[in-house]
């Protein structure tokens, strides 16, 4: 394999020549480094999905054939690099003295490295997404400080001039963007970064730094702060000699840290937070020494888990039934437990799920109904790393253990942490998507949905796109129809619409839904929009349904809805992947809401159910996940695929028409005959009827309708609607080799309509007695094929092994069926034959003849005609 490494701590320079390298070659594999400056870390949390950078624990086992290191000269150690390992490096620093003899080396004097390989994107004259610019540009702007260092040259400029031209956002640009230095300060930064020692007290990690700028006049106080930024930790201290004597400046990130009061001892002052001082008459390793020495008097403990954790914590074995859960809950007032295993934590039993096991009446294990997981912090981890942690897992009971031999010792809740901080959690931010938006629909539907938008603004409602709609965005698949979520009253929004826009509404009170008919109106509600010609792109209707949260009364039951808040309602899906939404009203346009890591599961590519009893809620979710999980080419997550097999017999409860739904969305995807092997695989076709068969026989007839084009089914099946029509000779071809008896069990099973059931057995029936007839002539074939529907004779087509049998059936589609002689039955009793049987007898001869050659025109017609009247009359002469 192929890798682009970078340095350690990397800045938006490394980043973004990570991105450049790979974009010049996409067959290698761009690895993010393991530490990163705060700012790049918080670019990469938003926007990682849309990048293509590696996780180096993701690297597969396999010897690195080559190695582009940009940004650095300097290679860190890594698994599966040897002596045969070609190493290039792109670097804008000067060359050292020490690169290894083998390696090549491509240097120029540009204010970012970056800027070397967007000039040679540019000449591929390709094109950037806006995160890819952006990102690009973030690397030339942070290194030559926004343009503004004096080490710039021009080709940094055209560089960035042509990003901005490919769409970078200078507003993202400038979130990310640290305070720009002057070269003096610059090499004091430099100089401060390569001093840098770090101590450890009471749990808080403190910086010291120290550098000479005797010759400087600029201000220290920014150099400090791009340090702190880059390094962030608890409190950084710097010491530069100038030539006034030693300048002290403080930085603290802790309430644990005073910085003014260290300040103040040596003469200074300031804020808890930000302090400085000038210390005159003392050498730095004077004041060194004495801040050192000094620090522990003011340096007050971090707080630790061991602070705020309950010791001697309740903890359920994995066999503990739910009832004794639920009694266990009921009793303390406990809302989760941790669940074990020889002692170790394997998941967390929440309320939730207890109450819907027992609302289900089901009898199950906390194993199987825990979120898995191993999530556990230690007595001497930081609040900081308990808030995180409780926010990355959704675990609110996280268990405490001791860091020599794993024992559990406390548990610590989200109700211990909060006590503990004055304001709100933090939240990562996530990518706004109004440009995709922009660009996935037509001008006429995007004006029609900013409308909506519109009215939910001037009513103060929030409204969101929901679930497939943005999954697709994000994956770069987009669709043109989206669900509209309205956390309020969707049909007040409705009415507001038909008010100002014309159109008819209906409403449905119980569920809070409405539907807004535009068909009528679409030649008017184009012209208001301003696309007077682009009616053809808006919707014949929309549809705003009410955010509402639902629950079930039993197993496999439909739900019972109530009006809930746009995270309940996206909590009532099925999948991760399908609990994003977009919020759309107001200055809230395209920002992105994932509160169930949808967006990470997407990113890993894995189909996840949302609890442990969502199978068990609706047993038809089994067949979407294997849906999703092909369509996308994902895979169904660990634990989802545990669950899975354990509500496997569930499906046998299902109606048949709601299994039947499910196969007809299968039958229709693209890859339709990867997703039944799975659910075969998987056991799923048993569950749905033991006798539904798969085999390889089946999957070979099936191939034959990836063939099939519009132009072929309509002419051997005129008038037919086309994706129907697939969609039943893909039942037909999965069945055909069965039993009459079997497949009406099946399709009675799964509520296949029974106009429909006779045309599979009629192809059943066909596909045994057609065999034997290879070889006969065609007028044989006729009289067997003329008494069955046309679509039991081209589903024999598609399934016939013997290549003449396939091409006489095709031969009856297509011509033979359409072979009748010139002679009528007016003819007939034109010629004194009375009419009856001998009608038939003749005009079936006159038709044989004709298929089998022995005649071939009307006027051999006419003499065969004359012969076969004769003998009839000379049979009954009267």
């Amino acid at each position: 394999m192929r890798l682009i490494l970078t340095h350690e701590q990397a800045d938006f320079d490394a980043l973004a020549s990570l991105l450049g390298a790979f974009l010049l070659d996409d067959a290698a594999l761009p690895v993010l480094p393991r530490r990163m400056n705060r700012n790049v870390r918080a670019f990469v949390t938003l926007y990682g999905a849309e990048l293509p950078f590696i996780d180096p624990r993701d690297l597969p086992s396999e010897p690195v054939e080559s190695i582009s290191l940009v940004d650095t000269q300097a290679m860190a150690t890594l698994r599966g690099v040897g002596p045969e390992t070609r190493v290039h490096v792109v670097d804008h620093h000067s060359k050292r003295g020490d690169i290894p003899h083998a390696w090549t080396i491509t240097t120029d004097k540009v204010g970012a490295t970056v800027t070397m390989l967007v000039e040679q994107l540019r000449e591929l004259d390709g094109s950037l997404s806006t995160i890819q610019a952006t990102l690009l540009m973030l690397g030339i702007y942070e290194d030559t400080g926004s343009l503004t260092y004096s080490r710039t040259t021009p080709r940094d400029l055209n560089a960035a001039s042509y990003l901005l031209e490919q769409g970078a956002s200078l507003t993202i640009a400038g979130d990310f963007l640290n305070h720009p230095l002057s070269i003096t300060q610059q090499a004091v930064y430099d100089q401060l970064r390569g001093s840098i020692e770090s101590l450890d007290l009471y749990g808080n990690r403190i910086l010291i730094a120290h550098g000479a700028a005797k010759e400087m006049d600029e201000e220290l106080s920014t150099v400090a702060h791009k340090l702190r930024d880059l390094l962030d930790p608890d409190a950084m201290f710097v010491m530069v000699t100038t030539r006034g004597g030693v300048q002290l400046i403080c930085r603290s990130t802790t309430d644990h840290i005073d910085v003014a009061e260290i300040a103040g001892h040596f003469g200074g002052g300031g804020h808890s937070r930000a302090a400085a001082s000038l210390i005159k008459g003392k050498s730095l390793e004077e004041v060194k020494s004495e801040l050192i020495s000094i620090l522990p008097q003011y340096v007050h403990p971090a707080m630790t888990v061991a602070e705020i954790m309950s010791r001697g914590p309740q903890v359920l074995s994995s066999e503990t039934p739910v009832q004794e859960a639920a009694t266990r809950m009921q009793r303390y007032g406990y809302e989760g437990y941790p669940v074990v295993r020889d002692g170790k934590v394997i998941g967390l039993l929440t309320r939730r799920a207890v109450d819907r096991a027992l609302a289900h009446k089901l009898n199950l294990s906390a194993f199987s109904l825990m979120n898995a997981g191993e999530i556990t912090v230690k007595p001497d981890d930081s609040i900081e790393h308990l808030q995180h942690l409780m926010t990355e897992s959704g675990w609110g009971q996280v268990p405490v253990i001791r860091e020599d031999d794993g024992a559990i010792i406390g548990i610590v809740t989200r109700t211990d942490l909060l006590k503990t901080l004055t304001g709100k959690l933090d939240r990562s931010g996530y990518p706004n998507l109004a440009d995709r938006l922009e660009k996935a629909l037509p001008p006429a539907r995007l004006a029609l949905l900013k409308a909506v938008c519109e009215i939910a603004a001037e009513q103060r409602t929030a409204i969101y796109v929901v679930g497939g709609f943005v999954r697709d965005l994000l994956l770069e698949r987009p669709s043109l129809d989206y669900d509209l979520v309205v956390e309020g009253d969707a049909t007040a929004i409705a009415h507001a619409l038909g008010r100002r826009f014309g159109g008819r509404v209906t409403t449905h009170a119980r569920f809070g839904t409405a539907k807004w008919l535009i068909s009528q109106v679409c030649d008017d509600l184009a012209a208001k929009l301003g696309y007077a010609n682009s009616k053809g792109d808006l919707p014949d209707f929309l549809d705003l349904i009410s955010a509402r949260t639902e629950f079930y009364a039993h197993p496999t039951a439909l739900p019972t809805v109530e009006r809930g808040s746009i995270k309940l309602d996206l909590h009532r899906r099925d999948f991760t992947i399908n609990t994003l939404a977009m919020r759309l009203d107001g200055k809230h346009y395209g920002e992105l809401h994932d509160y169930w890591g949808g967006l990470n599961d997407l990113k890993e590519e894995l189909v996840r159910v949302l609890h442990s009893l969502s199978f068990v809620d609706d047993p038809t979710r089994m067949l979407r996940a294997v849906r999703f999980e092909q369509r996308f080419g994902f895979r169904i997550e660990e634990r989802t695929l545990q669950l899975l097999h354990e509500a496997l017999t569930l499906l046998g409860r299902m109606t048949g028409e709601r299994i039947r739904h499910e196969l007809d969305h299968i039958l229709d995807e693209e890859n339709c005959l990867l997703m039944l092997e799975r659910l075969n695989d998987l056991g799923l076709m048993k569950a749905i009827h033991a006798g539904l068969p798969w085999d390889e026989k089946i999957l070979k007839r099936m191939e034959s309708l990836n063939s099939i084009g519009p132009d072929e089914l309509l002419k051997v099946l005129p008038g037919v609607q086309v994706e129907v029509t697939l969609r039943k000779l893909a039942y037909t071809l999965w069945l055909i080799q069965l039993p009459d008896e079997r497949v009406e069990t099946i399709l009675s099973r799964i509520k296949y309509p029974p106009s429909q059931i006779n045309d599979v057995l009629a192809s059943c029936r066909l596909y045994r007695v057609l065999p034997p007839m290879a070889g006969q002539k065609p007028s044989q074939f006729v009289i067997l094929l003329d008494d069955y529907p046309r679509l039991a004779v081209y589903a024999n087509y598609l399934a016939a092994d013997d290549e003449a049998l396939r091409e006489a059936t095709w031969r009856y589609l297509t011509i033979w069926d359409h072979i009748t002689p010139y002679t009528t039955g007016d003819e007939l009793r034109a010629q004194g034959l009375p009419p009856g049987p001998a009608y038939r007898q003749i005009l079936d001869a006159l038709r044989g003849a004709w298929l089998d050659g022995e005649i071939s025109t009307h006027e051999e017609e006419k003499l065969l005609l004359e012969g076969l009247t004769t003998a009839i009359k000379a049979k009954d002469p009267k």
